[in-house]
């Protein structure tokens, strides 16, 4: 039994069609009949179907699809490797990333990425939490980076190092006084959030409520941009992630205070279609990513391990 064949069988569970999986490995439809006959005689069972217009797996298909594609993954991670074994990287790395991650955190990965593979066309795209796990479960983004990842079918968490948060307020605020608060200390205090079904808003929420803290929301976005402009102008106050404010705290626009007594991170999480390997060009941006910069604690990840994933 070939590789190819078990590629022309996926191929042919996926599409549902003799046509498609023609086109797919530029065959004939009567080859991939060929190919079909072949393996339900190698294994005496029928692996598919008619049902209208479309072929269905059997349950002796759909295991063999499950195993086939398993080791179609394998083997082409295994050309992979020895295409790169001593070569310079090269080849095109997509990712997806929420914007108050890519935005604030990205640059340093990105540049020791690129400086070490030049040879790599790196493509970072922004999007909201969604559409970053859509993308990588559609195969349009070969990496994802979310904040609070959540389990998903189809979908493996690779654990980074945690955002350290903190409360900001203006200048003029009566807490800018202080160097550090007690979460207590939030107790009647106005505050700009993020929106609700924003997982920052509802670690927010959680955090209030562990602590029998009640505030009011006075204003609500769903970006972090908009999120420090509300508090620059004297809105009220925010917590939000220590790295997403340094260039207003260095200029002097906005007064950062660190909690006492505890810290509070915001997870992050690399999410990447589940397979049993990665490609070398994700595992070298992937390292990048879980080395601790400036603020970002080594011991604080968001997971242990690589485990299926939460967002924003």
């Amino acid at each position: 039994m070939q590789i190819e064949t078990l590629k022309v069988f996926c191929d042919l569970v996926e599409s549902r069609s003799f046509s498609q999986a023609a086109i797919r490995n530029f065959v004939t439809q009567s080859a991939v009949s060929q190919q079909l006959k072949t393996l339900e005689s190698r294994f005496g069972t029928p692996l598919l179907v008619r049902e209208g217009r479309g072929v269905f797996p059997t349950e002796a298909g759909r295991l063999l699809f499950d195993a086939a594609r398993e080791i179609l993954i394998r083997f082409n991670q295994m050309q992979a490797d020895l295409k790169s074994a001593g070569q310079e990287m090269v080849g095109t790395l997509r990712v997806a990333t929420v914007y108050s991650v890519g935005l604030y955190e990205m640059t340093r990965p990105i540049r020791a990425f690129l400086k070490a593979h030049p040879k790599v066309s790196l493509h970072i795209e922004y999007s909201p939490a969604g559409r970053v796990y859509e993308a990588v479960l559609s195969g349009a983004a070969d990496l994802g980076i979310v904040t609070y990842p959540k389990p998903r079918k189809g979908i493996d968490v690779i654990a980074l190092p945690a955002d350290r948060l903190v409360l900001i307020c203006p200048p003029e605020h009566p807490l800018a006084r202080r160097r550090r608060i007690d979460i207590k200390g939030l107790g009647g205090q106005d505050v700009v959030a993020f929106m609700r079904g924003v997982p920052s808003r509802e670690a927010m929420e959680e955090m209030l409520t562990t602590h029998g803290v009640e505030v009011r929301v006075v204003m609500e976005f769903d970006n972090i941009e908009t999120v420090k402009r509300a508090v620059e102008i004297g809105a009220g106050v925010a917590i939000v992630p220590l790295l997403s404010v340094q260039r207003e705290v260095e200029s002097g626009v906005l007064v950062q205070l660190h909690f006492q007594g505890r810290d509070f991170f915001r997870p992050l999480g690399a999410i990447v279609k589940s397979r049993h390997s990665l490609p070398p060009a994700i595992q070298k941006f992937v390292e990048l990513l879980q080395s601790p910069g400036p603020n970002r604690p080594a011991q604080a990840h968001s997971s242990h391990g690589r485990s299926s994933p939460r967002s924003r």
